[in-house]
């Protein structure tokens, strides 16, 4: 097979799309509890499958562990995997294998038991306590050699068993190696070897790699403005990093570290069998307040201090290391629960990143948040975590997942050609007695500023999540509910703009092909002011004239129009 033949990632005009059988794919995903994809049994007797084929998913991530395929050193069991793949095959789900080497949430918790049993083959790190008093942690130092290599060798292993059983399918799409790294209980491993190394003047191909970086993140940035002057092989860890906080120096110290040992695992991977692999993180928090921690404590949004949260992990300001030293790894993933949503997709799309979301909440309010995602910041998935615990009856991503499925063509040419064109958004549950104004959304679109409020009601407002794509010429599609869209010309001699035509749409969602239902005007298009995209159940307040209609397909066009007058026109 060769490299565009098997699942890629390919350049568009601002991004990458993945290339899935040789046509774009866009990632409808979720993934799974830790253990379920252990049990191909459990899978079928759960009816698992069945399950998350009917909340309109095409893509589970699921893990791998490192301990289930080398329980003896050299001994590898591949039979689960193989009937998880075979079973994947017969649902039509594409599947993302997540590597639980090493490193799992900051521990060292799926390393086979040969492994956890040799300290002196597989040395921990330490941390200090309170009190200066050292403590071990089920956690292979990232000094280790020997750790690295074992690794190595158990994830080229399955890679290569991937090629051989799977690369004439394509099921496993992409692979994310290790999960979630950094160290907790402490800013940097304080074993002796670490010791030593944190003694020792910062890489040389460390310092070269960042100050050659042409658009580092603006948090790397931020923290070490003077990396432009340290001198390569000569400054310390403290020196070039913690001047003013020894912890900043800390932590780039184990993000150096972590990278390193990572790309060993990657390259080995990618040597085998080169299909995307990528990185995903445990966020940090800078100000606990931009955190929606909505009757959750403070802990839950992932730490101020690394140590709280994974120290090395790639966070914002970390990822440049990421980038230097791990260039197997295709992007950096954020696992996104209670961090603002938007702000966390600017920042994992920063330089034209490929962005991707590998866990995210998979309750209404979470969910709803995927239309940004993949609207604005182009994302190739997005992945509420334990949606495999929920019926599809109950599962918030049934709803947003068909709809967003039945126009996946419209989105994946958009993401491709003309990102500047579409806009995705939401609109959470209505605060009684809110009196901060709530804020538009709006985007330039050809020769129009598009802007989305919500949906006008006469009683309580709903929530809402959309997209609206510009198809050229003023011509719209707007996708979703709650919404109502407005347009003003961006031409400033325009006296006038307005909604020329509209229609509601229903679409074949094998072909993605869109047939008109009806015309749409008067009500719903406020006599051409701005097209509503009403929720299923719109509160009348006890007014007695239904004048919104209940959405019925959630698809509509519109084209909008501007007109120009003179003196003579008034």
């Amino acid at each position: 097979m060769t490299a565009t033949q098997i699942p890629h990632l390919r350049k568009t005009k601002t991004s990458s799309q993945l290339i899935v059988n040789g046509e774009p794919f866009l990632m409808l995903s979720a993934e799974l509890h830790n253990s379920t994809l252990s049990s191909a049994r459990y899978m079928r007797d759960d009816k698992i499958w069945e399950n998350m084929r009917a909340m309109h998913c095409n893509t589970l991530l699921g893990s791998i562990s490192w301990e289930q395929i080398e329980p003896e050193e050299g001994r590898f069991d591949f039979s689960n995997l193989d009937e998880i793949i075979l079973d994947a095959r017969k649902h039509d789900m594409k599947l993302i294998l997540l590597w639980f080497g090493t490193y799992k949430n900051a521990l060292s918790t799926y390393v086979p038991a040969w492994v956890k049993k040799d300290v002196k083959r597989f040395p921990r790190a330490h941390v200090s306590e309170a009190g200066a008093k050292m403590r071990t942690e089920e956690y292979v130092s990232p000094f280790c050699e020997a750790g690295w290599t074992a690794d190595a060798k158990a994830f080229g292993t399955l890679m290569r068993h991937l090629k051989e059983f799977d690369s004439a399918h394509s099921t496993v799409i992409m692979v994310q190696v290790e999960n979630e790294t950094g160290i907790m209980g402490d800013s940097r491993d304080r074993s002796k070897l670490a010791n030593q190394k944190f003694a020792q003047p910062v890489p040389k191909d460390l310092v070269e790699g960042l100050q050659a970086r042409k658009n580092p993140h603006p948090d790397f940035v931020k923290r070490f403005p003077s990396i432009s002057q340290a001198k390569a092989g000569e400054h310390t860890w403290k020196d070039v990093f913690g001047v003013e906080n020894l912890i900043n120096a800390e932590e780039i110290f184990m993000a150096d570290a972590i990278s390193r040992y990572v790309e060993k695992v990657a390259a080995a991977g990618k040597a085998e069998y080169p299909i995307p692999l990528y990185a995903n993180v445990w966020l940090n928090f800078d100000d606990p307040s931009a955190l929606d921690l909505t009757d959750v404590p403070v802990v839950v949004g992932g730490g101020a201090t690394a140590g709280v949260y994974p120290s090395g992990g790639p966070c914002p300001h970390t990822m440049d290391v990421w980038k230097v030293n791990a260039p197997s790894l295709d992007f950096i993933a954020p696992d996104l629960y209670f961090h603002d949503y938007e702000s966390t997709c600017k920042n994992y799309r920063h330089d034209d990143q490929v962005f991707f979301i590998p866990e995210q909440r998979r309750d209404e309010k979470g969910v709803r948040r995927v239309w940004l995602a993949y609207g604005t910041y182009l994302a190739l998935g997005c992945s509420p975590f334990g949606a495999d615990s929920e019926s599809a009856e109950v599962s918030a991503l049934t709803k947003h997942y068909k709809l967003i499925h039945s126009v996946r063509k419209q989105i994946l040419d958009a993401q491709a050609n003309r990102p500047e064109d579409m806009m995705g958004f939401f609109f959470d549950e209505w605060k009684e007695g809110e009196k901060v104004k709530e804020k538009s959304w709006t985007k330039k679109m050809g020769d129009f500023e598009v802007i989305v409020d919500r949906a006008f009601v006469f009683g309580k407002p709903g929530p809402a999540a959309g997209i609206v794509i510009h198809q050229g010429d003023g011509r719209f599609l707007c996708v979703g509910w709650g919404f109502n869209v407005y347009f003003k010309s961006t031409n400033p001699k325009s006296t006038f703009t307005g909604i020329l035509h509209a229609e509601e749409k229903e679409v074949n969602p094998e072909t993605c092909e869109l047939s008109t239902v009806k015309i749409l005007g008067g009500d719903e298009t406020r006599s051409g002011g701005f097209l509503i995209m009403p929720n299923e159940d719109p509160d009348y307040g006890g007014f007695p004239i239904a004048v919104t209609i209940p959405s019925r397909t959630m698809i509509a066009e519109c084209w909008a129009y501007s007109i120009e007058e003179d003196e003579d026109d008034f």
